[in-house]
Order: C-alpha cells, then structure tokens, then sequence
C-alpha cells in the first residue's frame, strides 16, 4: 500500500518489490513469501477490513490542511502513486501527520457491508516521528474528476522512477468529497510488509470518476486490492 521512504520512520511497504503480487504470490501467500513478511499472517490488526463491523459511532475531529503542489507521478508496478510537496497534512486526535503521496487500488481495498468501490485513492502520511496516518477515499462511477485526469494524463503505462510535470499543479483537495466524516481505527499497511499502527481514516462519502478514468487505472494496475481481513475485537469508530 505504502510506497515512500520516511528518513525519521519505519520503511513502508516497496512497490518495485518482485517478491510479492496479486497473483500467484498473491495476499494469501505473503506471510510465507518472507520472514520480514511474517506480519501479513501472523498480525491481528491487519488491514483493510469491512467498515460495516465498526462497533462504535462518534464524529471524529478531522482537520484537513491541503494546498495545491506540483504534480509529481509514477508507475510503481503495482499502483499508481502521486507525491506531494510539504505543506499539506490532516490533525486527528491532536496529532498531526504531513501529506507524502496519494496512490490508488482497484477495486477498493476497504469494503461497506461486502461493497467494494471500483476505485479508491490512500492519501499517505506521517508525523516528524514516523507514525503513519492514512486517509482512504472511494470513487464511484459518475462525472470525470479534474485532478485524476492530471494524474493519469502523466502517469507511464510501465514501471517508472517519479517525475514532475512542468507546468501542472495537483490540488489534493479535489480529491475529497465535501462532507469529511470518516471511519476510524488502527490497522496496518495493506501490502508487505505489513505492519501495523496505521492510523486509518476512511471517508464514509465517495467521490466520482469517470467510468473512462476508472478503466484507465484498472488498465494500469490491475486488480491490486487485498481482501478484507479479520476484525479481531478492534475499536473501529463509524461516524453518527
């Protein structure tokens, strides 16, 4: 799920990585496809999971601080990733985790009640310290969206180091339906190695994308989502 490298925190997961697919090394087999892996079946917190076993309801504060940055895009394999410039980040539960990167999975990763979007962005983040906050949204099938189509406009149909478009800014704001409520709870990376202390937020409303744009990531990428995973008792709070 997770593609940058934070200098002060943990490895995140490596899209380059040959070790790991969604095919025949696919979700099922990672635990065994390595020891730095082992998490991915042994772990309890794992993610993603369906959002309908939330056991809790509450408004969770969300304070979501974005600006618009150069467009930096690459093709890491397995997904498609957008790297943003500091300056932009999300405060929850009074900590504050600074905008890395957005990619994307098709279909969604988190599921509601068994549905699964046909396409979801993680908006990737972390604290000066390490901690990882992700921020999940789902697209349904509707009107085009503006900054995917600068996404995709840039994005290689082959594996690819990041490159910056010249002249192209990418407002990660319109990515984000207008109503912020989110569910909430501590999960894991959804790829190897995945592990866990994720803070993960996941909007309870989708956005639209075109159903052209929505073909175009699937082209891309394939199907890259790992299926949900057990609850095991965890607090998983779904907005009132």
């Amino acid at each position: 799920m997770l593609a940058a490298l934070i200098a002060t925190g943990p490895a995140l997961a490596d899209h380059h990585s040959k070790a790991y697919d969604y095919g025949k090394n696919g979700p099922e087999q990672w635990g065994q496809l390595s020891d730095k892996y082992a998490v991915c079946e042994s772990g309890d917190m794992q993610s993603p999971i369906d959002l309908a076993g939330a056991n809790a309801k509450g408004n969770v504060a969300l304070d979501i601080n974005y600006s618009a940055g150069p467009l930096t895009v690459s093709n890491k394999g397995l997904t498609v990733q957008a790297d943003f410039a500091a300056g932009s980040s999300m405060t929850s539960g009074g900590t504050t985790f600074n905008l890395i990167q957005i990619h994307f999975h098709t279909p969604s990763e988190h599921a509601i009640s068994g549905k699964r979007f046909p396409l979801t962005g993680h908006f990737v983040h972390a604290t000066e310290g390490g901690k990882l906050g992700v921020l999940g949204v789902m697209f349904e099938e509707g009107a085009a969206n503006a900054e995917l189509a600068k996404i995709l406009a840039a994005a290689p149909a082959t594996k690819s180091e990041p490159a910056t478009v010249a002249g192209t800014m990418i407002d990660p704001n319109g990515m984000l339906p207008a109503d912020k409520a989110v569910y909430r709870y501590m999960g894991s990376l959804t790829t190897p190695p995945c592990s866990e202390g994720v803070n993960w937020h996941v909007l309870r409303d989708p956005i639209t994308a075109s159903k052209s744009q929505i073909a175009a990531f699937e082209k891309l990428m394939g199907n890259n989502a790992r299926p949900v995973r057990a609850l095991n008792n965890r607090l998983v709070v779904a907005p009132e």
